[in-house]
């Protein structure tokens, strides 16, 4: 029995020739856990070929081995072949299901050859490439559990399907412009002006590069396309998909292309050109002709390569580089069905490029990061879900983990896999908390889960949380937020704890009533103690405080200064806030206490300071300000702000003299660059100082960092190399955000670890009775 990546990748086909080759008999099928292989012959022929199969150049270039377990079979007497037998859909579904891939080379030379029948054909694909979870039913991944199953193979696609020899031996998208899908080119009305495969796209290129809209459907689901070097019309799309102000991702068809308008290194151009192919941010090069409008107020580019035939043959009608935003109104889930396209997004497209291969999951596109020339996860989906997290324990009941309300996933446990939903977004939006619940649903569906316990965020508000506990009849486990953050660095690493695990975001509700937000914990997937925090100050306006940043910079001034009085700082705010009436309304609720709750949030820290340099009052989007407060930031410098770190219990991260000292530098005119890079320097300085309080209380020599601030480039990098120096062994999210996206998988090895070895005082549980 081999587990792992071993279905859709040309696995049979390999065992099938590798067997074949060591003069082997017996056979080979799919079946729900993975790929069953009877083997009879000489000893030193089965080694051989398990050795090959392993890690020989034999194997496919898209399969994972997670396991091989070997057991002795009776001999089956005159038994002189091998064969690929008939799939096995019995038992519990524990196949891994391949994530989408993007077209390999063998394809794309094919389609750019004239005399193959697939020339220009915009759904060629392979067993090394070409949509997997995106039209996956159910498992096994066989043609009719795909939603391919519609589309008849005509009789040259069904010859090279069945020729164990052939590239496309059971790929089961395998299709032709005889037998497959098609595309057509239509108006904002439907009405199909272009109906043949090459005009279609050949209108559709025209309309691009004379500054249309046009609406394209992939393989997850439908962008929306523009000319990223026209800024009239990245602006005119910008108004009709309501988004004023978050970066536009941008595709372009080659790395050389790329490094046109970014920086792009070796470990850059290695993801880029990589089968999950993400977008990937990369230094922006500031000469660049990019249009001003598709990446405000930050300095990097967010670009992917084509990923689909049919983008390549997009841009062989003369297009540069393309915005390739989401096709979807701002916030709300991405489209994948033709008919809901033309509904949604017909006051935003100018044309739709559309074709009748049902997408059966949409899923968006994966977002990278370079930090140290390490790759991290921003956005976890095309490409790199539904890949598990393999756990050394293995659980006897299934789990759901419901994750946060923002940047939202969620996480199935089954035996020991931890498999982690797609990107979901903000369940605020009703639109995304249906698609939520039909997600869970459609993965339950595809892994066969039946959860017997239900873990979820330990805020009360939370959406997710309350989705949780109307699950009648379910075990439940709150799990604390920022707890669930280092929990899930560790079930990446395989490790249980303890560790010290620094966490820093924005908003995460604590076991105190207070909100968290800059955490130092002892922390093991049983268990957490809080030995250190920031130091708490008043937060005034609930969840209007993470967007207006007045609110968190006067909690803080008042917090410093005891004789705080507005007019004494009306030089400073009057820029961020010019209604005299509201500051006043705001400086009475802090006073009162009214509408006000205590925080250690370390990102609000960040919406006070960018406000204060002028970058920005509001978050139109999350994280936007912190964002353009790094960017901003000069790396040459060591300078830093003072802070304290109090040897109370907990120890207490105290940032007093870091609001004086930055204050009394915009008095006095110093660089925002320079006074930018002092604070992150402060940061690395104040966390590294509570880790090391930590280490001397604990004996503990191992940090995890993790929260959504980490996603800040500069501020992990200096505290990595703090940490490091002083010999940390330092674990961080890679395979899941740092940010809420990874709180599911967090949940997920919590609830595991608690239903396997017993309750523990870290959590909240109950069991939830049917009504």
């Amino acid at each position: 029995m081999i587990t792992g990546r071993v279905q859709g990748v040309g696995f049979r086909p390999a065992v099938y020739r590798i067997a074949r080759m060591l003069g082997l008999s017996g056979l080979v099928y799919n079946d729900t856990r993975g790929v069953t292989v009877e083997l009879q012959g000489r000893e030193r022929k089965i080694s051989e070929f398990l050795d090959r199969l392993r890690s020989g150049p034999d194997k496919p270039p898209l399969a994972d081995i997670k396991s091989c377990t070997a057991v002795d079979i009776p001999v089956i007497e005159g038994e002189d072949s091998f064969v690929i037998a008939e799939s096995d859909s019995r038992g519990a579904a524990l196949s891994q299901v391949t994530p989408d891939i993007a077209t390999c080379g063998d394809c794309l030379a094919e389609m750019a050859d004239t005399e193959d029948f697939r020339y220009a054909y915009p759904f060629i694909n392979c067993t090394n490439c070409g949509p997997r979870y995106s039209i996956v039913k159910t498992i096994p991944y066989d043609r009719p559990n795909t939603t391919m199953s519609v589309f008849e193979m005509c009789d040259r696609c069904a010859a090279q399907y069945a020729d164990v020899g052939d590239r496309r031996f059971h790929a089961q998208p395998v299709a032709c412009p005889a037998c497959g899908p098609k595309v057509v080119l239509t108006d904002s009305r439907g009405g199909i002006t272009r109906g043949q495969s090459e005009a279609a796209i050949s209108e559709a290129a025209r309309l691009l590069r004379a500054g249309r809209i046009v609406a394209v459907k992939g393989i997850g689901g439908f962008h929306l396309a523009v000319d990223a070097l026209n800024n009239e019309a990245v602006e005119r799309l910008r108004e009709r998909k309501g988004r004023d102000h978050k970066p536009f991702a941008m595709m372009t068809d080659s790395v050389e292309r790329v490094r046109q308008y970014a920086v792009v290194d070796e470990s850059a151009e290695g993801l880029l050109r990589s089968p999950q192919s993400p977008i990937v941010l990369a230094p922006r090069r500031y000469d660049a002709k990019i249009a001003p409008s598709v990446a405000p107020g930050v300095n990097t580019f967010g670009f992917m390569l084509c990923y689909a035939p049919l983008h390549y043959l997009l841009f062989a009608h003369g297009l540069k580089v393309l915005v390739m935003t989401s096709g979807n109104i701002s916030d709300e889930p991405l489209i994948c069905e033709n008919d809901l396209a033309l509904e949604r997004l017909g006051c935003v497209a100018d044309a739709f490029l559309m074709h009748d291969r049902r997408i059966y999951r949409q899923v968006d596109d994966s977002i990278v990061h370079l930090i140290e020339g390490e790759p991290v996860l921003l956005r976890r989906a095309r490409g790199y879900v539904p890949r598990p997290i393999v756990a050394e324990l293995s659980c006897d009941v299934d789990i759901l983990a419901a994750g946060a309300d923002m940047k939202n996933t969620f996480c199935l446990v089954k035996q020991n896999q931890l498999i982690c939903s797609e990107h979901i977004g903000d369940l605020e939006d009703a639109e995304v908390y249906h698609h939520y619940i039909n997600s869970i649903g459609h993965l339950r569906g595809l892994f066969e889960v039946e959860p017997e316990v239900v873990a979820c965020d330990l805020h009360p508000g939370y959406l997710s949380s309350g989705y949780a506990r109307s699950l009648q009849g379910l075990q439940l486990i709150a799990v604390q937020h920022h707890w669930a953050h280092i929990a899930s660095v560790l079930a990446e690493h395989g490790a249980e704890g303890p560790v010290i695990g620094l966490e820093c975001d924005g908003t995460g509700y604590g076991t105190d009533g207070a909100i968290w937000g800059c955490e130092c914990m002892i922390a093991s997937l049983d268990r957490f103690e809080r030995f250190g925090h920031l130091a708490y100050y008043d937060l005034p306006g609930g969840d209007a405080a993470a967007r207006q940043a007045v609110r968190p910079l006067l909690g803080l001034l008042r917090e410093t200064c005891g004789d705080f009085e507005l007019l004494k700082f009306r030089w400073l705010l009057e820029r961020i806030e010019p209604d005299e009436e509201r500051l006043r309304i705001i400086c009475e609720q802090l006073d009162k206490q009214v509408n006000c709750v205590q925080t250690s949030s370390l990102g609000r820290v960040f919406d006070a300071v960018a406000a204060m340099l002028g970058l920005g009052a509001y978050n139109h989007f999350d994280a936007q300000l912190p964002m353009a407060l790094e960017a901003i930031a000069q790396a040459e410098t060591e300078e830093r702000y003072g802070f304290e770190v109090t040897p109370t219990k907990p120890v207490q991260l105290n940032l007093d003299r870091m609001v004086v000292e930055l204050i009394n530098d915009i008095k006095e005119g110093l660089d925002r660059a320079l006074i930018a890079a002092k604070f992150h320097n402060c940061l690395a300085a104040g966390l590294f100082e509570m880790g090391k309080a930590a280490r001397e209380s604990s004996k503990l020599n191992t940090v995890a960092l993790s929260g959504g601030v980490f996603c800040n480039r500069y501020l992990t990098s200096r505290l990595v190399l703090l940490l490091k120096n002083d010999s940390f062994e330092v674990l961080s999210n890679r395979e899941v955000p740092s940010n809420d996206g990874g709180i599911s998988l967090g949940q997920a090895a919590i609830a595991a670890k608690i239903v396997c070895c017993g309750s523990s005082p870290g959590a909240s549980s109950q069991r939830l009775k049917r009504s």
